[in-house]
């Protein structure tokens, strides 16, 4: 099964977000003693602090009353090993509460709408999740009532989300600044179609932040749109962005790492500038939501490590595979590892073509 946009509008909320809670208790007073504080505020100015980030596609935990038996946290919980970082998100393609869904006109085909209930955000904030991308077509779902309803359950479950209209998440991470930045090519998300206001938010973000990381959602969905190609790409009559023009023009503004979803498929890895560009890892999680082929069903947890001057320092995958009815596991062919490189080499082959080892490391540049 296939994604589709809904249209619809979207009043402006910019949050600036609150530095997240410290390391466990013995570490951080252990570190005060011994000048610890100061030693990693040094570190992060020169740019030798470090710190990882897990970042994983698209996440669909059923639809409105049609949930797993064991909740929705039940469908990831096995990949909590794999999930732990210093900055652990992803793509949360649904609206979270228990309101009418209003995007889908009655007998309308190919329309898609999601929704999970409230305690799904405290489901993957147990499970290692600190942050979301909110910016992807099922922001309307269930309407305004139902972004406001997804915003107060990440709220209280204390999840951080970007991707709103003008947002910039602000998070620190081993006395490194972070600026997280979703979009999508959607107005009343921060739209991917305004490459120029886009690169602007990410100037914005770069003067407050010394890393500055953005999410995006783009590209037409399933099979035939597991390459990258130059232009704007179109699915089911819909502008679905370019690619490559925005992920470079955001590097060029000042972003250090993308990281996307949308097709619903793996697509290859490209290095432009240095900075890596993971164009989609395809599905994580969908509760009898998602197509489940043997492109579909196949993902990956991207794991990458930056510097205080947001430089690639090492990266890896974790393939997987999901299976009935949309749970993610691991998967011992390890097929992700050749479809990424298939589709970097035929996609950016002389031009920035990332390569990962059969191990799942990806190597440097």
């Amino acid at each position: 099964m296939l994604v589709v946009a809904a249209i619809g509008g979207w009043v402006l909320v910019a949050t600036k977000a609150k530095a997240p809670a410290g390391p466990p208790a013995a570490a951080a007073s252990a570190s005060t003693k011994h000048g610890g504080a100061h030693r990693a505020a040094s570190a992060s100015a020169t740019g030798a602090a470090t710190f990882s980030l897990a970042w994983v596609g698209d996440m669909t935990f059923g639809t409105l009353d049609e949930w797993p038996a064991d909740g929705t946290g039940s469908l990831v919980a096995a990949m909590k090993p794999y999930l732990r970082s210093d900055l652990t998100v992803g793509n949360l393609e649904t609206a979270l509460g228990d309101l009418p869904m209003s995007k889908c006109s009655p007998h309308e085909t190919d329309c898609y709408q999601f929704e999970a209930p409230t305690y799904t955000a405290k489901d993957l904030k147990r499970d290692g999740f600190a942050a979301v991308n909110v910016a992807n077509n099922h922001t309307l779902d269930a309407g305004p009532a139902g972004e406001a309803s997804t915003d107060r359950a990440l709220r209280a479950a204390g999840l951080r989300w970007a991707g709103r209209p003008g947002q910039i998440t602000y998070l620190t991470r081993n006395g490194i600044k972070i600026a997280l930045l979703g979009f999508a090519p959607w107005s009343y998300d921060a739209d991917a179609l305004d490459i120029p206001a886009a690169e602007a938010l990410v100037r914005t973000a770069k003067q407050h932040a010394q890393v500055v990381i953005v999410m995006e959602h783009l590209g037409g969905e399933g099979d035939d749109y597991r390459h990258v190609k130059p232009g704007e790409e179109y699915f089911l009559g819909q502008d679905r962005g370019n690619s490559i023009a925005f992920t470079h023009g955001v590097i060029d503004a000042g972003a250090d790492l993308v990281m996307g979803s949308g097709p619903h498929v793996l697509r290859g890895f490209q290095w432009y500038r240095g900075h890596l560009i993971a164009y989609s890892l395809g599905n994580f999680c969908g509760y009898d939501t998602l197509g489940l082929d043997a492109y579909t069903s196949v993902s990956a947890i991207l794991h990458v490590t930056l510097n205080a001057k947001g430089q690639f320092v090492k990266g890896s995958i974790t393939p997987l595979r999901l299976v009935a009815p949309g749970v993610p596991e691991r998967d011992p062919d390890r097929t992700a590892v050749s479809y990424i490189n298939s589709l970097s080499r035929q996609d950016f082959s002389g031009n920035g073509v990332v390569r990962i080892s059969a191990a799942g490391t990806i190597e440097k540049h």
